[in-house]
């Protein structure tokens, strides 16, 4: 032992004697070998950036959660950012973007298609109305706390694994794990602690709503609107309740055999209260036909598409002409549904009416069909008035007398004088009824305007009054002409009032009586008469 360290103490003076040049170089510590500063420093900066890259792949990857909030599905997801904040998107209206926090995280909620069964459900049940507005702050806090634990979790598996590969070193690969851990955690707690709620007050509007400025600058006032109604939505219960007990009620017109029974709606502006209404109306009443003169969606879109599921839950024909509102895409979606009928510029028999109808010549999002903020102008009456000639050339021709003819906007209608004795139109919102000029020797044709069977939809909170909900049933005789209608209205959004209304046509040969309204004719000034839209903007 005494000679080891005697062997030890004699290599510790060799190695702190002078080098003389006759010896062998001796081994010196390097700045980069192991242990060198150097190198620690390298290792610090590679298990940091393996942290960082881990955490943000861990949190685009497993940072996301679908959660229910009311009748929406909706997926909410975080990203790092810089500004942090809250994009809502909605479509297809666009997204609303809230200056909701600070932090390196941006929060994401994708508000997914209405589900029809669920908000059926609310409109039924005024329980169900009470607890989804108590638990929907609950379903958002516990849909954010889910995304953020699902996120923190994320972030450290990917950066374990990670960091496993590349350092095959279970201490550093804890390092990068714990790192990740601070990183996200740090960034969640930043963007909690920074939350405003206040920030849903000032909004920011992108998407489809930048090109209607109509609805962004009334937006905030909606919003106030439906805010103040909405403290009332239980009567909206009620109305589909009284809607009931009145019809119930009300002595039915008793028909001749034969008699036809058609309920006529249009421009519901995917409002859901409107298809129950339907539902209620066809089922009390012994609905033979249902006609939709159009406007069934409100922009057209791909994800509005499933809006129309409910046609087929009628059992009912339902005849239908796109409005301005409606694309292509709409009508190829009402036209798979077992029982609907898509007219345009055709006809069809159902239930012994011969029907005509054709779509309206405009689509209100695209600009090239629709000009952005014109009235009447001559050259859209020309569109309208021109679709109304197709169609009364098509009705001309028809094989069978047609007893029914169908037109989105009334400005369509003044070509179809005298070619059939009823035309049925929508688009203003407001329900009419009045006569086309007639030319000696000719038929007379009534004109029947419905207002909105969706209440207009977010539009119909824009005025001090929210829009009621209209539709009309009427009876047709053996001969199909019409010998009564009732008139059915019910009090929009944080109204309850249900009233029907009962006419009876004295000589059906004769139509229904009401005065003489002039239609617009080619070249029109931009000044509109009664039947005139007061714009083919988004708002109509």
């Amino acid at each position: 032992m005494d000679g080891q360290r005697d062997e030890q103490h004699d290599d510790a003076g060799d190695r702190d004697a002078p080098v003389t040049d006759g010896d062998p170089p001796r081994p010196t510590r390097s700045l980069v070998g192991p242990g060198g500063p150097l190198r620690r420093v390298g290792l610090i900066v590679a298990v940091l950036a393996v942290a960082l890259t881990g955490a943000v792949l861990g949190v685009l990857a497993g940072g996301q959660v679908d959660t229910d909030i009311g009748p929406f599905r909706a997926n909410l997801s975080i990203s790092p950012a810089r500004d942090g904040g809250t994009t809502v998107d909605i479509p297809p209206l666009g997204a609303l973007l809230l200056d909701s926090h600070d932090g390196p995280t941006h929060l994401t909620v994708r508000l997914g298609a209405l589900d029809q069964g669920r908000t059926e459900a609310l409109i039924d049940d005024p329980a169900s109305i009470s607890r989804a507005s108590q638990s929907a702050v609950e379903d958002v806090r516990s849909g954010v706390m889910r995304l953020g634990l699902r996120a923190l979790g994320a972030s450290v598996l990917v950066t374990l694994i990670l960091a496993g590969l590349i350092f095959r070193n279970v201490r550093r690969t804890a390092w990068a794990g714990g790192l990740a851990l601070l990183v996200t955690a740090g960034s969640l707690g930043t963007a909690a602690a920074t939350v405003r709620p206040q920030a849903i007050e000032e909004p920011r509007y992108e998407g489809l709503l930048v090109n209607a400025p109509a609805i962004v600058g009334d937006a905030r006032r909606i919003a106030n609107d439906y805010t103040k109604y909405a403290e009332q939505l239980q009567r909206l219960v009620g109305n589909v309740s009284q809607l009931y007990t009145t019809v119930s009620a009300l002595p039915l017109l008793e028909p001749t055999p034969g008699t036809t029974r058609v309920l006529h709606v249009s421009d519901m502006h995917l409002n859901p209260t409107g298809w129950q209404l339907i539902r209620t109306v066809v089922e009390q009443f012994g609905i033979d036909v249902v006609i939709d003169t159009g406007d069934i969606t409100d922009w057209g879109s791909e994800p509005e598409a499933s809006f129309v599921g409910s046609i087929g839950l009628l059992k009912k024909p339902y005849v239908f002409i796109r409005g301005n509102h409606d694309s292509g895409k709409t009508a190829a979606a009402v036209a798979r549904q077992p029982n609907a009928i898509v007219l345009n510029n055709s006809t069809t028999t159902v239930g012994g009416l011969t029907i005509a109808g054709i779509g309206d010549p405009r689509f209100t999002p695209d600009k090239n069909t629709s000009p952005a903020g014109s009235g009447l102008t001559p050259q859209v009456a020309d569109q309208v008035i021109d679709a109304g000639e197709q169609l009364a050339t098509t009705v001309r021709r028809s094989p069978q007398p047609v007893n029914i003819a169908l037109v989105h906007d009334p400005a369509s209608a003044g070509p179809l004088a005298g070619t059939c004795p009823l035309v049925l139109a929508g688009h203003t919102h407001a329900r009419q009824v009045s006569r086309l000029p007639q030319a000696p020797g000719q038929q007379p044709t009534a004109l029947m305007v419905e207002g909105s069977t969706g209440g207009a939809g977010l539009r119909g909170l824009e005025g001090e009054k929210p829009t009621p909900l209209t539709m009309t049933v009427l009876y047709f005789d053996q001969q199909k002409m019409l010998q009564a209608y009732d008139d059915i209205t019910v009090g929009g959004t944080g109204q309850s009032q249900v009233n029907l209304e009962r006419h009876v046509v004295a000589d059906p040969a004769q139509g229904a009586q009401a005065s003489v309204t002039p239609t617009p004719t080619g070249g029109a000034p931009e000044s509109p008469n009664p039947l005139q839209s007061p714009t083919p903007s988004p708002t109509s």
